[in-house]
């Protein structure tokens, strides 16, 4: 559900700055111009928020504030009050009255919205909408490390994806990149000088724009108390130097919840492809093991009966290749699913003893293998 926002203020243009300060976010801002108006709107709209101006026509905003306190029904609505006044003793009349926060006018977006987040959450829109990204969709990613070695690493790591990186060597070049750009994740050093990563941390979670990007600290293996400040402080993990490449890819496919199964599974006509690294590891095995029972009642959906297991780009053979394989081929009997085997010389070669236990067909070519097929 929407989080809905009272806008109670005499002043349009103070109404539009509301307004638009939560346009990105997945609210419902109602306006009024007057404590009567504001009333009337609370109780037909029920927010769960309201920005209460104090000085207006008809009805003020302490007369409206008296009123809502009153009301069984609305009192509970938490109150950010409006105030053009800053002297102390306007200050601590606005707080005995029961408000959550006050705002001195004039104020900039980002002001409003640090206060309204202490008070609700509020969501960035496309976060609502669910949509599930996959290998194929592109990503940006920010990189801050005062070693340029690490962001050319990360960034030379990734080339071969379609995500595309930035790196940036301290805080106030982050901060500018991360106005003009939207990230999908942030990988900060936790040992830039003057705790500028944990700053940085700190600044992305306290906007609520910028607060569901996921956060990596980079730190040294070694460096066990640097990681568990990080893992106190809420950074989405930790990733360590030296850097693994696969491991950093593992993270942000967990931190991201990117669909991987198209790295495996393909359809080619009316034959469903199983496709195999040039190495297996624990990862890939995973992996396949829990797509492959989805994939294959999507065929039976679908109507589907063929699937090839391609091991064309395999080039080491071990015994979880073989695991995979007498699964994926159990799974496939118990649906009346036809299956064959694509491989090349080094696959051939390495199976050729599992063929002749196991009755296997291996076939030179995708091609072949369809046509196979009768």
């Amino acid at each position: 559900m929407p989080t809905k926002i009272l806008s109670v203020d005499d002043s349009k243009t103070i109404r539009l700055i509301v307004a638009k300060a939560f346009k990105p976010f997945d609210c419902e801002v109602s306006e009024a111009a007057n404590g009567v108006e504001g009333l009337a709107a609370a109780a037909r709209v029920m927010p769960d928020l309201i920005v209460l101006d104090i000085t207006m026509p008809v009805m003020d905003g302490v007369e409206m504030l008296s009123k809502l306190k009153s009301d069984a029904a609305l009192k509970n609505i938490p109150v950010i009050m409006l105030t053009a006044e800053s002297g102390r003793e306007n200050v601590l009349k606005i707080a005995k009255m029961g408000v959550r926060d006050y705002l001195v006018k004039p104020f900039k977006e980002e002001q409003l919205l640090e206060k309204v987040t202490r008070v609700v959450n509020l969501q960035p829109k496309e976060a609502g909408k669910g949509t599930v990204r996959t290998l194929n969709d592109p990503l940006l990613i920010l990189v801050v490390d005062d070693k340029p070695a690490i962001i050319q690493q990360i960034s030379e790591g990734l080339a071969s994806t379609p995500w595309k990186v930035i790196g940036k060597q301290d805080l106030a070049s982050s901060v500018a990149e991360i106005k003009t750009s939207k990230f999908d994740a942030v990988f900060t050093s936790l040992t830039l000088p003057n705790d500028e990563g944990m700053n940085l941390f700190q600044q992305l979670r306290s906007n609520p724009l910028t607060k569901p990007i996921p956060v990596f600290g980079m730190c040294l293996k070694s460096d066990a108390a640097t990681q568990t400040r990080a893992e106190q402080a809420g950074f989405t993990g930790v990733v360590n130097k030296p850097i693994d490449m696969e491991m950093v890819q593992i993270k942000l496919i967990k931190a991201l919840n990117i669909d991987i199964s198209t790295r495996y599974f393909a359809t080619d006509g009316d034959v469903q492809l199983v496709m195999l690294p040039a190495k297996i590891s624990t990862h890939t095995t995973g992996d396949i093991e829990r797509f492959l029972q989805p994939k294959i009642e999507e065929m039976v959906n679908a109507g589907m009966t063929k699937l090839i297991i391609d091991l064309s780009k395999v080039v080491e053979v071990d015994v979880s290749l073989v695991k995979i394989i007498i699964g994926t081929m159990q799974k496939c009997q118990e649906f009346n699913i036809r299956t064959r085997i694509v491989g090349n010389e080094q696959s051939t070669g390495a199976l050729k003893g599992f063929s002749e236990t196991s009755d296997l067909t291996l076939d030179p070519s995708l091609e072949a293998a369809k046509g196979l097929f009768k």
